[in-house]
């Protein structure tokens, strides 16, 4: 894959990120494809949701701004800084996270000593998580315990427009509007017990974490394919880094189906976000019988993948979870070396005093 498919034309692509101005909301603005400029969006729409609500017409407005950055032509233009960025999307209707990578699923079962059940190669495993306080992508990790079993998940996420209720994969995949990064943090050694005192998941979920920048499907030319995205996700934990996997190859469900499946028995409002999961990639094997050995040479995006590897492996996992003070970074980059989202740059601390 070269660089020019990758990146296409201005006429069918853009960048959008939300500044921090110290409502719950923000402000829009358009970013370059380089990410070195950004142009707020105000004359045209102060915040994402609206641009989701009426996307025919204001879209095309802000693809007007972006042409402007790209060609050096924005009259006030300044410079783009992560750091002042909320998630893409501050609030959202609703968060729905996949398991759209079976091995990943697979992987822990099988460190259990269980089988896969077949239901979940048939069917994606989802659930709703917290969508009222979406995190920008340097925001910390605040948790109340590092006895909690801190864990990151790198995955990739969409943003659609509305997604009628019954509607088949294909139909869904045209709803596809805005694509980011996403880190879901889930809290280990809380979920087992939550299934048997609550409906699901809810302690072990806490706020999800979004990449600066939320780009079209077009931008990403060729490595927006058959509703995955075709390229390496970089995941670095304390400066090292731990996951390199294909972001498109071994998901079993593409986004059309997931965004299908969530629609199964109710439509979707514009500006809902379904997440990937932890993206994972197969293990290779070498060797047959008793020396038959698996590894996972491109590593992982989620420490009890990790630990599930360990198992298997080695009869026993090493790996410890998150700590105060542990760091994680999430991106993903072109052929050439050029991020296309932004950069996730999250730190675990403890609850202010």
């Amino acid at each position: 894959m070269n660089v020019g498919s990758v990146i296409q034309s201005d006429n069918s692509a853009m960048k959008l990120a939300t500044y921090k101005d110290g409502s719950r909301d923000g402000q829009l603005v358009v970013v370059s494809r380089d990410l070195s400029q950004a142009h707020y969006a105000s004359h045209i729409a102060n915040r994402l949701q609206p641009v989701l609500d009426d996307w025919n017409y204001l879209a095309p407005q802000l693809q007007d701004v972006y042409d402007a950055l790209n060609h050096g032509r924005a009259r006030h233009a300044f410079p783009f800084d992560p750091a002042q960025c909320m998630a893409p999307l501050p609030r959202a209707y609703p968060w729905l996270e996949s398991a759209a990578y079976v091995n990943h699923v697979e992987l822990q079962y099988q460190a259990r000593g269980s089988e896969l059940p077949e239901s979940l190669r048939r069917a994606p495993l989802m659930a709703q998580g917290s969508s009222d306080a979406l995190l920008g992508p340097c925001d910390p990790i605040v948790c109340a315990s590092a006895d909690f079993g801190v864990d990151f998940g790198a995955g990739v996420a969409v943003v659609s427009g509305d997604i009628p209720m019954g509607c088949t994969p294909e139909r869904a995949l045209d709803g596809v509007r805005l694509l980011m990064l996403v880190n879901s943090v889930t809290l280990r050694h809380l979920t087992p017990v939550e299934p048997c005192d609550a409906f699901g998941w809810l302690h072990s979920k806490p706020a999800t974490a979004c990449s600066p920048v939320a780009v079209t499907p077009d931008e990403l030319g060729d490595a927006w394919s058959r509703g995955r995205v075709q390229l390496p996700l970089q995941s670095s934990w304390n400066g090292r880094k731990v996951g390199g996997c294909d972001a498109g190859a071994d998901m079993a469900f593409h986004f059309g189906q997931l965004m299908a499946y969530a629609a199964k028995t109710r439509g979707l409002r514009a500006g809902a976000i379904i997440g990937s999961g932890p993206v994972s990639n197969l293990g290779v094997t070498k060797g047959t019988g008793a020396k038959a050995r698996t590894d996972w040479p491109n590593g992982y995006h989620s420490i009890a993948e990790k630990r599930a590897m360990e198992t298997l492996q080695d009869g026993a996992a090493r790996t410890a979870y998150l700590q105060y003070g542990d760091t994680i970074r999430i991106d993903m980059e072109t052929p050439a070396g050029h991020s296309v989202f932004g950069a996730i740059a999250q730190e675990v601390v403890a609850p202010a005093a």
